[in-house]
């Protein structure tokens, strides 16, 4: 292994979010440090017929504030959310664009379904109304590189770009995979995250015949947990090498100092703690700290009944002598699928900079099979140093990031 004393340090110099507890950076840690859950109805898509009916949704969206008519005619709901959360990140990291910096830098975004909107809208049409033709924007619209895509030319960077979809690891995925390029000298800077926008009915109509989606709330690790809530929107971020930063005065949000992943080989939908142990500490082996340094976990924390069990089990494997503290923030922006870990990130990253770890929202009523340090529904008001956000997919694809503070001179 090679020493980790001679890798260029990552940091984060900006971040964006969109999401259904804040349309900002700042509304969204607000309601992070507050425990403010944004769960309720959704009201984009008819539920009627549906057996849940709520979700983390992006209140009153419109894309009239940030796209022109033409503009929207070209991007699904969820690349417009990602183009607002790079143009937030891109802004708060103050970058001074050159042709040499924009051929430098990559766009590594996650999304697991892409323009479902767009899709459900051309199959209701060709399979409900027999319309013999579809818009000519469909296909441009549905692909998942959208948002990598549209971010590209938003910013003119002509560095490597693309999406990386692995269920709900996906952007834990691309934001590590944006670490290791800065981190292995392939590129200058990255904007990475992840954005998802599943409210359409037919996505809906899967997820519920799947009987894991709650009737009411998110409650992770609470006994009387009854499934996830699904949520939408985005979150970006800039990473650079620490010396750059430094360099031209950025602020410092935090670094990103190891990035671990996994296959757990065993199921396409039940949870391994074996396999999902195993990324834990593979992050952590690569940030080159013990499990003992590790401070705090944003658990993936889905709220169902198989998830939360065996990531508790898998969190005590790893921490055997050490009790980090643990929350999912989840149980507030709900589980945003392919952009959930860049929320989840986001929220780790903030939670060190801020001196803040959020709670663990709804949560009523221990389970004696989590034996946890739980962050139940009120933020820890505590400066930590180390922590790790969690992702575990479908298909058993595990993905965990390693964050520290960095104190600002």
């Amino acid at each position: 292994m090679s020493d980790s004393s001679l890798r260029p340090r990552v940091v984060i110099t900006g971040i964006g979010v969109i999401s259904g507890i804040g349309s900002t950076r700042d509304e969204f840690w607000e309601s992070l440090r507050l425990g403010r859950p944004g769960i309720g109805p959704i009201t984009s898509t008819e539920m009627s017929e549906l057996r849940f009916r709520n979700g983390s949704e992006v209140s009153n969206y419109s894309h009239t504030p940030y796209f022109t008519d033409k503009q929207a005619d070209f991007m699904d709901r969820f690349a417009q959310f990602a183009v607002i959360a790079a143009r937030e990140a891109v802004a708060q990291s103050c970058v001074q664009w050159t042709d040499e910096l924009k051929d430098n830098t990559a766009i590594v975004t996650g999304a697991c379904v892409g323009g479902q909107s767009s899709e459900d809208a051309c199959f209701h049409d060709v399979y409900r109304l027999n319309k013999p033709r579809v818009p000519p924007l469909t296909i441009p619209r549905i692909m998942a590189n959208a948002g990598a895509s549209h971010i590209s030319m938003e910013f003119s960077v002509t560095g490597p770009a693309y999406t990386v979809s692995t269920a709900c690891s996906s952007a834990s995925h691309a934001i590590g995979q944006a670490y290791w390029m800065i981190r292995n000298g392939q590129v200058s800077m990255a904007i990475a995250g992840g954005s998802e926008a599943p409210f359409s009915y037919g996505i809906l109509k899967a997820w519920e015949a799947m009987r894991v989606v709650s009737s009411d709330t998110c409650r992770p690790f609470s006994k009387d947990r009854n499934g996830m809530i699904l949520g939408e929107g985005a979150a970006m971020m800039v990473l650079e090498p620490l010396e750059t930063a430094q360099a031209r005065g950025a602020a410092i949000y935090g670094e990103i100092c190891g990035f671990g992943m996994s296959s757990d080989a065993c199921h396409i939908t039940q949870p391994s703690a074996i396999g999902a142990a195993r990324s834990m500490r593979a992050a952590i082996r690569d940030a080159g700290w013990t499990p003992d340094q590790v401070d705090y976990v944003n658990a993936h924390g889905t709220a169902t009944l198989a998830n939360d069990v065996t990531e508790a089990a898998a969190i005590n494997q790893v921490f055997a002598s050490h009790r980090p503290a643990v929350s999912s923030t989840k149980s507030m922006h709900g589980h945003a699928l392919g952009a959930g870990g860049a929320l989840e990130a986001v929220a780790t990253v903030l939670a060190l900079h801020g001196g803040i770890l959020p709670p663990t929202a709804n949560f009523n009523l221990r389970d004696p099979d989590i034996d946890l340090d739980l962050i139940a529904n009120e933020a820890r008001h505590i400066q930590v140093e180390r922590a790790i956000s969690n992702s575990f997919a479908f298909g058993g694809l595990n993905a965990v990031l390693a964050f520290r503070a960095t104190k600002q001179k």
